[in-house]
């Protein structure tokens, strides 16, 4: 009998992971901190045109780019003569279980197929469990779905109970938790017991699913609009979104194209808290992940993160809880479409940019997900209500996370917020090179890779982190 206390399951979790997806993660370290993360991708072994085709006879895939008209001309009439850029969406909610993340799923589930896995467990908010599920009834696999839903009262928020709904519904065993560390206890557990693959978020075939949303956004703006988009905006949580989409526009030739991440500020609301986790009003695309995914990719469920997102973004943004619920009855209202509130995160910020730019430019919403009667801003809000959050009309910018939701009283008050690249890159850095003060050429080159900068540049933040903590030593 193995020993499976929390202690001795948690320090097996990279034998039990590393035999729940078949990779030796030990083959892509190399001297110092250096960690091979091409050779891993690489090692997928298959190249984007056929991730594709996989997708494709799994029904995933090839959803459309719509442009939005209505929402592009009323930011040009609310932004000043000349600006106001073009804005398409990609209608990812088209993808047989609602969202983008059928991609990584689709590609995951194979693997796992391939590799002679009798079934596949996933660890998600829900959306992710979704696909998960429907792509293994699909290949014919078997699917747990562990899902955190509750807090201690046992009370869920309307959204995480529609995800639970839908991922039951496409014929996963969904296992319901409360709150807390217990969640990836319970997953290492159950991937030991079972022998079933872990269909990681974060694995290297999950994020090779989704580079071909990026190639697919390239091909269809050069055929149906005949353009190159200036910028696209993903939102940001783990990083997979944004980390798979941006690989694929490389791969498509869009190296000059702008990748912006867009995350709800969830600032002061601990994730892990049994108090904050039904005063937030967003599951996932908020800071709350994608700060401490982007600085510490391998924080994930995985020994090594194949999402790795810091390397792609090229500016950050955040919006607030009441724009992107406003954002939502605009897209219905104004463009005829209903979708779920992920998507809409980056369509707010799409929104708040585009007025600082041109109408010769065009900004791309990397994806929507869809929507259901716990993902409608009504049952969010009167959830929030009957947790004690204020919800108002009036200055997004008075919002404080956790007390109050305010709605925008004038579209014009959908606003563009940068979070601070130098300090995310200064805090991703910071834990490379802690306990150092030395390092070889080739970690140079590798920091430089893990923040978006060149070599010198990330020389000279080294040292001047170094001179930081003599001051404070």
């Amino acid at each position: 009998m193995k020993d499976m206390t929390y202690e001795a399951v948690m320090a097996r979790q990279n034998e039990i992971m590393g035999k729940a997806l078949g990779i030796d993660y030990s083959d892509y370290e190399r001297d110092g901190i250096v960690f091979d993360y091409e050779a891993m991708m690489d090692d997928v072994g298959i190249m984007v045109d056929e991730v594709a085709r996989i997708q494709k006879d799994m029904g995933v895939g090839n959803t459309p780019l719509m442009d939005m008209k209505n929402i592009t001309a009323l930011a040009r009439k609310i932004a000043k003569p000349g600006y106001g850029a073009r804005i398409l969406v990609k209608d990812e909610a088209a993808n047989p279980s609602g969202s983008f993340k059928a991609r990584r799923a689709a590609l995951s589930v194979w693997d796992a197929r391939r590799k002679g896995y009798e079934g596949v467990i996933a660890a998600t908010s829900g959306n992710y469990g979704a696909a998960v599920a429907s792509m293994a009834a699909r290949l014919g696999l078997k699917c747990i779905v562990i899902q955190e839903c509750y807090d201690s009262e046992i009370k869920g928020q309307p959204e995480i109970l529609e995800k639970q709904r839908k991922c039951e519904a496409l014929g996963a065993e969904v296992i319901q938790m409360t709150v807390g560390p217990e969640l990836f206890y319970y997953a290492l557990s159950l991937l030991e017991e079972t022998g079933f693959y872990n269909a990681s978020l974060y694995s290297p075939s999950a994020i090779a699913g989704i580079e071909t949303l990026g190639v697919e956004i390239a091909r269809q703006c050069r055929r149906e609009y005949n353009l190159v988009p200036d910028v696209v905006i993903a939102t940001h949580a783990g990083g997979g979104n944004l980390t798979g989409t941006a690989r694929g526009l490389i791969k498509a030739g869009l190296k000059e194209t702008k990748v912006y991440a867009a995350s709800v500020d969830l600032s002061g609301l601990s994730m892990a808290s049994d108090r904050d986790f039904n005063r937030k009003s967003f599951t996932t695309g908020h800071t709350g992940f994608g700060i401490p995914f982007a600085s510490l990719p391998d924080r994930s469920d995985v020994p090594r993160n194949a999402a790795r997102a810091l390397r792609y973004i090229d500016r950050y943004l955040l919006v607030k809880q009441g724009e992107v619920f406003y954002t939502t009855e605009m897209l219905a209202s104004l463009e005829g479409i209903e979708r779920g509130p992920a998507g809409n995160t980056s369509l707010a910020a799409a929104f708040a940019l585009s007025r600082e730019l041109p109408q010769e430019q065009t900004i791309v919403v990397q994806e929507t997900e869809y929507t259901g009667a716990g993902k409608h801003p009504m049952p969010q809000l009167t959830f929030a209500r009957q947790n004690g959050i204020d919800v108002c009309f009036g200055d997004p910018e008075e919002e404080i996370a956790g007390q109050s939701i305010v709605l925008p009283v004038h579209p014009s008050m959908i606003r563009v917020r940068d979070y601070d690249m130098g300090r995310l890159r200064l805090s991703a850095l910071r834990r490379m090179a802690e306990g150092r003060d030395q390092w070889s050429g080739e970690e140079i080159l590798y920091m430089a890779a893990e923040i978006n900068l060149g070599a010198e540049e990330t020389e000279a933040l080294l040292r001047d982190l170094q001179v930081a903590e003599q001051r404070e030593g």
